[in-house]
């Protein structure tokens, strides 16, 4: 038997319509950041944008089901984008800029929940890691820089993914365990929004350093859902001072890997 590559869905970005846009006038588009792609595809990995199945188009749950797509896939990546939209976690949007995108949200915990069902690993990057947590009834801070206790900016919107700071991996931590070096690691930081209360069942795997804002949380269930808020994908393999993603992306992989030799082992006939 040849051996299947990994299959890994992306969930996609949202682009809704708004005033004056041009191109695509009233539509929503639906797509993929390249690097994250990219990323997954080093390892040899297959990548699979899972678009939505609703909103306004020809088709309707009853053609298709999110658990088709589950089938099919070996793991699923939450990828980053728009902040997670307050009314998810409870809330209301202080400012109207964080309304975040509240039908990207609801599609992603459909993924996610479907994804976790079937025992199938989730990876959840920035955006990714805080809808994680919201899946899993916790809540965001809005704007860390005015809500979150000692708080620094997270964000520089001119620096973008060139704006790093610290982080310390939680002692026994997978983490931890991923990453034995002592002394901080170093990531990029290009979020505004936080962590603020932890979901259930989640442990928290990394902090920011000074300031200690969740950047990684791990489900303590059977199976396997991690997120971390910095963006792996983007860090230049070539620079030693940044935090390799090679080893989360291998753990990731190694999970996807082993439910699909068990499905594969399930699915050939019976001996007699």
């Amino acid at each position: 038997m040849t051996h299947r590559p990994l299959r890994i869905g992306l969930s996609p970005r949202f682009l809704h319509p708004a005033p004056g846009q041009r191109g695509f006038k009233a539509k929503t588009l639906q797509y993929l950041e390249q690097s994250i792609a990219h990323w997954l595809m080093t390892a040899g990995a297959l990548v699979f944008m899972i678009p939505s199945i609703t909103g306004g188009g020809l088709l309707r749950r009853g053609n298709l089901r999110i658990a088709d797509y589950v089938a099919e896939l070996d793991g699923l990546v939450l990828q980053g984008g728009a902040d997670v939209s307050p009314l998810t976690y409870g809330e209301t949007a202080k400012r109207p800029e964080w309304d975040g995108d509240r039908v990207r949200d609801m599609y992603e915990i459909d993924l996610l929940q479907e994804f976790a069902s079937a025992g199938k690993p989730v990876l959840g990057i920035c955006r990714g890691m805080q809808l994680i947590n919201v899946a899993f009834g916790g809540t965001l801070h809005q704007d860390l820089a005015l809500h979150h206790r000692g708080g620094r900016n997270h964000l520089d919107r001119e620096a973008y993914d060139r704006h790093f700071h610290g982080v310390a991996f939680i002692p026994g931590s997978g983490l931890a365990r991923l990453y034995p070096s002592p002394g901080q690691a170093r990531v990029n930081s290009i979020h505004h929004q936080g962590v603020k209360t932890l979901g259930k069942d989640l442990a928290v795997e990394a902090v920011s350093a000074p300031d200690e804002v969740i950047e990684a949380i791990r489900w303590q269930g059977a199976g396997y859902i991690v997120g971390v808020q910095w963006h792996p994908e983007l860090h230049d393999p070539a620079d030693p001072a940044l935090l390799s993603g090679d080893p989360l992306l291998a753990e990731f992989l190694e999970h996807a890997e082993a439910v699909k030799e068990r499905q594969a082992r399930a699915a050939e006939p019976a001996t007699v």
